[in-house]
C-alpha cells in the first residue's frame, strides 16, 4: 500500500427511465464528490437507467468498448482524474434479448481496466412485488478484482452480497464495492447487515453505492449508500434520495485490524 489515506465515494441516485437525465445527474454529483476530495468513485447499479419495463435496458444495450454511457464515464474519469467505478451498465448479451448487467472500471486517464459481469441474479416474489433478473440478464461467470494505488479492489452486485463465497474468492482485498438496487423490502430487512458481516468477515473496507428512493416505474429502491471499515463500523451512510457518501481508506487501520484478530491466517477451509 503506498498511501495512508485515499478518499473514496459512493454515488446514491434515483435513476429515472431517460438516459440522458441519468448521465445529467451522475455527472453532477460525481463533480460533487471530486470537490469532497474524492480520488475513487463508485456509481450504483442502472444507474444510467431505471426502466419503465424490464425489456428497456436491451434497447438501450452498448457494445463493450463504444456507445455513448461508456464515453461519458471514460471522459468523466479523465477530466476529473478519479478511478470511477461505473456501478452497472447493460452491454450487449450473447443471448438474444438479454444484456450482461455489466461494471466497468476506468482509471484517472480514462482508460477502461476492468470488467465484471454480475454472476448472481436477483429473483423474489412477495404478495405484489415480483422480479426476476434471468428473464432480461445473462449471468456473468469470473470473480474480478483490480489493482489500484492503495491496493486490490473486489468487484461485486447487489445480490451478490448474499454469496459470501464469491468474496472469499477474491483474496486478499482491501476495498469491496457494491453497487445495488436493493428493494425497499428486502433491503430494509438485510442491506446493513449483509454489508457489515462481508467486511468483517474479510477484514477489508465495503462501499456500497445504492439507488434510494421512488422511481417513475413505481420501484422503490432502499439507499442507505455506505462506507463500511474492516471492523465492521459504519463510517459514512446517506438513508435516501440522491447525493454523496465520502470517507477514507485508511491503510493502518485495516493492518491493525488484521494484526489484532488474524481471522484471516486461521482459515483452515
Amino acid at each position: 500500500m503506498e498511501t495512508r489515506s485515499t478518499r473514496v465515494a459512493a454515488i446514491q441516485m434515483v435513476s429515472t427511465a431517460v438516459v440522458d437525465e441519468n448521465i445529467a445527474t451522475a455527472r453532477r454529483l460525481i463533480d460533487d464528490a471530486v470537490k469532497q476530495g474524492a480520488q475513487l468513485v463508485l456509481l450504483p447499479e442502472y444507474w444510467p437507467l431505471m426502466g419503465m419495463q424490464d425489456g428497456d435496458k436491451v434497447l438501450i444495450a452498448e457494445q463493450h468498448g463504444e456507445g455513448p454511457i461508456q464515453q461519458f464515464m471514460a471522459d468523466i474519469a479523465r477530466d476529473k482524474q478519479i478511478w470511477l467505478i461505473g456501478g452497472t451498465l447493460p452491454l450487449v448479451a450473447p443471448e438474444p434479448n438479454k444484456v450482461m448487467n455489466t461494471m466497468l472500471v476506468y482509471a484517472p486517464d480514462g482508460a477502461m481496466v476492468s470488467r465484471y459481469d454480475k454472476i448472481h441474479l436477483f429473483s423474489f416474489t412477495k404478495g405484489s412485488e415480483s422480479y426476476d433478473e434471468s428473464r432480461t440478464i445473462v449471468h456473468g461467470k469470473d470473480v474480478t478484482v483490480f489493482g489500484a494505488p492503495f491496493g486490490e479492489v473486489g468487484l461485486s452486485v447487489c445480490y451478490d452480497l448474499r454469496f459470501p463465497e464469491l468474496y472469499r474468492a477474491m483474496g486478499d482485498t482491501t476495498l469491496i464495492v457494491v453497487p445495488a438496487a436493493f428493494t425497499y423490502t428486502t433491503g430494509r430487512a438485510h442491506w446493513e447487515t449483509l454489508l457489515r458481516a462481508r467486511a468483517i468477515e474479510n477484514q477489508c473496507y465495503v462501499l456500497a453505492a445504492a439507488q434510494g428512493g421512488v422511481h417513475t416505474n413505481g420501484r422503490r429502491t432502499w439507499g442507505h449508500s455506505m462506507l463500511i471499515d474492516p471492523w465492521g463500523e459504519m463510517k459514512a451512510v446517506l438513508a435516501e434520495g440522491e447525493g454523496v457518501v465520502c470517507g477514507d481508506i485508511d491503510s493502518q487501520l485495516l493492518k491493525q485490524v488484521r494484526e489484532n484478530l488474524p481471522a484471516l491466517k486461521h482459515r483452515k477451509l
